[in-house]
């Protein structure tokens, strides 16, 4: 198959589609915009429905209904969008209903600017929603891997019935690169997907011996009936840390001296530097989280050799990722930090720098 070239915006969207999503509820905001307008024209050609709703607050629970249907469901905005959803978030996760999440981030806070940054970090993978929960948030640095990912999101919200986040940002959303796609799904295939949660969703709803009353909810007034609910979404947590932590490794090797940890289309201007560096003579080691949650710990940990003297770490925020691997490295070594903030963008050469720093 022939590679076109897109917007990271407009891929992400068509391969939303070749993954099966039929329903897409969501606001404009930019830098996403572009997703938005590519799902507003095509998604009438595969008999999709396509929803621009009054809010992002509205567009949420659209999606909530639509998962609660047992169908492939999307929504995507950019960071001031996504904290209107959260509410709604922390609904899906408590309801345990399967859907995806597009966050093409940019500067903030508030309503910050609308150029490419990493600052939502914390609100993916902490919990930017209230109460004990988590999704699953994937972290693109190309737009073939962003395109990717929407299959593999939907895949991994249906197999934890989870809603499942990627997060992207300004840059990549807006830049073009050649894409392959997967073949796209049969209405067949589409359906049978369907039929895999009639066990729990409220389709279908029919008279006779088929008739159930499925409950989609997140309410429980029993403290104790609660209490053994979020037990329960805790174990489906461990299942997911334990077999769906994804990561890159490069030059990783026992004569590092440094090993360097960024993510997303951030880590592509760190690799730069780090071969460069390499090229003369030094020897640093990269590892790039693709799932931030679950977060590779023990892949950061392993990586420190026996002549690491520090782990870099390098974001487009002011430290966020930075606090999971001070836990990976768990005090073997210095971790030291440096990013950009305000939508600003760092070079190899600065990369460069601050490594060189370190010699």
């Amino acid at each position: 198959m022939s590679k076109i070239l897109m917007k990271g915006n407009e891929a992400v969207a068509k391969a939303a589609i070749n993954a099966g999503c039929r329903l897409y509820f969501a606001y404009p905001i930019t830098p996403q915009s572009e997703l938005i307008e590519y799902m507003a024209k095509m998604m009438p050609t595969v008999n999709g429905t396509f929803l621009q709703a009054e809010s992002e607050v509205s567009a949420i629970n659209m999606v909530y209904g639509a998962a609660g249907c047992g169908k492939r469901v999307m929504t995507s905005s950019s960071s001031p969008g996504v904290s209107l959803k959260m509410e709604g978030i922390s609904y899906l996760a408590g309801a345990q209903l399967p859907c995806v999440i597009i966050n093409v981030q940019r500067g903030g806070p508030g309503l910050g600017d609308i150029q490419p940054a990493q600052g939502d970090y914390f609100q993916a993978t902490k919990g930017g929603g209230h109460g004990d929960y988590r999704l699953i948030v994937l972290a693109p640095a190309s737009v073939q891997e962003f395109a990717d990912m929407a299959s593999d999101a939907f895949d991994l919200a249906d197999k934890y019935r989870n809603p499942v986040m990627i997060l992207a940002d300004g840059m990549l959303g807006q830049m073009m690169e050649p894409v392959e796609f997967k073949t796209p799904k049969t209405d067949e295939e589409i359906e049978e997907l369907g039929r895999q949660h009639e066990d729990w969703c409220i389709c279908p709803n029919q008279d006779g011996d088929l008739k159930h009353h499925h409950e989609i909810n997140s309410l429980e007034i029993d403290p104790l009936v609660l209490e053994q609910h979020v037990i329960k979404l805790y174990k489906k947590y461990d299942q997911i840390e334990a077999n769906e932590i994804r990561y890159e490794t490069h030059n990783i090797n026992d004569d590092n001296e440094i090993v360097v940890a960024s993510f997303g289309t951030a880590s592509r201007v760190v690799r730069s530097a780090v071969d460069e560096l390499n090229a003369e003579g030094h020897s640093i080691g990269m590892v790039r989280p693709i799932t931030v949650w679950p977060f590779p710990y023990e892949e950061i940990a392993k990586s420190i050799g026996p002549k690491v003297k520090k782990v870099y770490v390098f974001e487009l925020n002011t430290g966020q990722m930075l606090e999971d691997v001070k836990l990976a490295v768990s005090g073997k070594v210095p971790v030291e930090f440096w990013g950009k903030v305000g939508g600003i963008v760092f070079t190899p050469a600065e990369i460069k720098e601050k490594l060189q720093a370190c010699f």
